[in-house]
């Protein structure tokens, strides 16, 4: 990997700050001026741009504006070109190997994390004497503007597959704006999949002390967001492997109780992440990619959730590598008709806890919802899976 970087001053940092970008050309320079307004004078700061060879010549316009900027006192600038589009965690981490300060700070260039949130961090890993802290939009005061309900829904179930499957405490695991220690990365092997690099550190750095300060997420006025197939596809690979380092180190576990629990956690979480693929498709099928009658379109969500949650299951969950055709073809239809077999359990439970006992309806669905995937994650772990079910 090619890379070359123009300074500013020679001064040391004691904070750098990384800057991520691919195709930011309209918002880099108010980026990096609006840092530069919200420093405190008691801090001596560098922000690091990392291009990924922007077609829009993000990084050109970056070198330009460092050659004819006034230097500014406490405050420093440096670009690094990459020659590829290699991926936001592997350009944080090529910031991260330029840094000069001991304190390390992540954020996007698009206005989305407000650079005044910045001092905030700084004061509190010194404050709460922590390894690091994260801007978060879900704890009390966090909010996030400007969002689709789409988009949310994906924020939500991306976040419960780190909480819930991983065992990360942070609320706000997915958060691309965070400041910590750069020393507490020492001894991490990075994978550095996709775009979240801060849950690849929770993860494989699970004793350090994290506090988190909420933030306004600003949806972004200029450019284009990020977030496509292959960005969800490198989460999920992600997470995948981050459970597989977790496993790993957790191999020692004897106790069934905390296997069964373990696996049960595993098995809701895919079932919140099917939630939201119904949800996206029926809504893809019906006005999105076409004007598909509402209910076939359901249809198709459902059966693709389905699918999607069986291969979870499978690889995620139970560990199952065998892809051998009849095997797979087996398991798939018997995850269907349990699946199917916790649907009329749980229309059926509703209906008799309602008109039988006068039971209010939201009551009578959460008690039907958790018998059905209590069942179905039972039988399949027995019969889908093959697996002892206490254990």
């Amino acid at each position: 990997m090619s890379e070359a970087g123009g300074v500013i001053s020679n001064e040391s940092a004691q904070v750098s700050i990384i800057i991520p970008t691919y195709n930011e050309s309209r918002n880099i320079i108010g980026i990096l001026k609006s840092i530069g307004e919200n420093l405190p004078k008691n801090i001596t700061a560098e922000a690091i741009v990392v291009d990924d060879n922007s077609p829009d010549l993000t990084g050109k316009i970056v070198e330009e504006y460092l050659k004819n900027v006034k230097k500014i006192a406490g405050y420093t600038m440096d670009i690094i070109h990459r020659t590829s589009k290699n991926g936001l965690s592997s350009a944080i981490l090529s910031g991260i190997q330029r840094a000069k300060g001991d304190t390390i700070v992540v954020m996007d260039s698009d206005f989305s994390h407000p650079p005044q949130i910045i001092p905030k961090m700084i004061e509190s890993l010194k404050k709460y004497q922590c390894d690091m802290v994260v801007a978060s939009r879900y704890i009390n005061g966090g909010k996030i503007n400007g969002w689709t309900l789409k988009r949310k829904v994906m924020s939500k179930v991306a976040t419960l597959i780190a909480t819930k499957g991983l065992g990360v405490k942070t609320k706000d695991p997915m958060s691309g704006f965070f400041a910590f220690k750069k020393n507490i990365l020492k001894g991490i092997n990075f994978d550095a999949i996709g775009y979240k690099i801060l849950l690849e550190i929770l993860v494989k750095k699970s004793g350090i002390a994290v506090k988190e300060i909420p933030y306004t997420f600003e949806n972004r006025s200029f450019g284009a967001s990020k977030l496509d197939g292959s960005t969800i596809t490198d989460y999920f690979k992600s997470v995948w492997k981050l459970y597989k380092f977790g496993k790993s180190e957790e191999r020692g576990e004897k106790r069934n109780s905390v296997r069964f629990l373990s696996k049960a956690s595993r098995f809701y979480t895919v079932g919140l992440s099917g939630f939201g693929v119904n949800y996206l498709i029926s809504l893809l099928f019906a006005g999105g990619i076409s004007d598909m009658w509402y209910l076939h379109a359901n249809l198709i969500g459902i059966g693709a959730s389905i699918t999607t949650n069986f291969l979870l299951n499978k690889t995620w969950t139970f560990g199952d590598r065998d892809f051998s055709k009849k095997r797979t073809l087996k398991q798939y239809g018997k995850f269907v008709t349990f699946s199917s077999l916790g649907a009329l359990v749980q229309l059926g439970m509703v209906f008799y806890l309602v008109d039988g006992y006068n039971l209010s309806y939201p009551v009578s669905l959460v008690l039907a919802v958790l018998t059905a995937a209590f069942g179905n994650y039972v039988l399949n772990k027995k019969y889908t899976f093959k697996e002892k079910v206490w254990g």
